[in-house]
């Protein structure tokens, strides 16, 4: 059991392999995000926005939507709990088109590839 285990952290450290990049060369709309995950479970935003801005917008949305229903219950004004549903979620649908294409756009014409691992 242990050994799986291990190698489950192994796997994971490594990053799942995109079956979309290992086919075409281009990178998918969510390449990068399980490195984006472990750099901000690390305390690396910087290095989490570049692999994949979405993962860290989606914990800072996450935390102001429950700090916002959080105060409303706290103060009893339901008010102050606005559910930007559609906002938040159509902001994220553009930050994750606007960075597929930049990634791409930058593997393909400049010929860097952003996503190379920075351990």
């Amino acid at each position: 059991m242990l050994e799986l285990l291990v190698l489950l952290k192994t796997y994971i450290s490594l990053g799942f392999p995109c079956m979309f990049h290992l086919l075409t060369g281009l990178y998918c709309p969510g390449c990068g995000g399980t490195r984006a995950v472990w750099f901000l479970l690390h305390g690396k935003i910087g290095t989490s926005i570049r692999y994949h801005p979405l993962v860290f917008y989606t914990a800072l949305m996450t935390a102001v939507e429950l700090g916002g229903y959080w105060l409303a219950r706290r103060t009893g004004r339901p008010g102050l709990y606005l559910r930007r549903y559609e906002l938040v979620v159509s902001a994220g649908v553009i930050l994750v088109l606007v960075n597929w294409i930049f990634k791409n756009y930058m593997l393909i014409v400049r010929g860097i590839d952003l996503l190379q691992p920075v351990w």
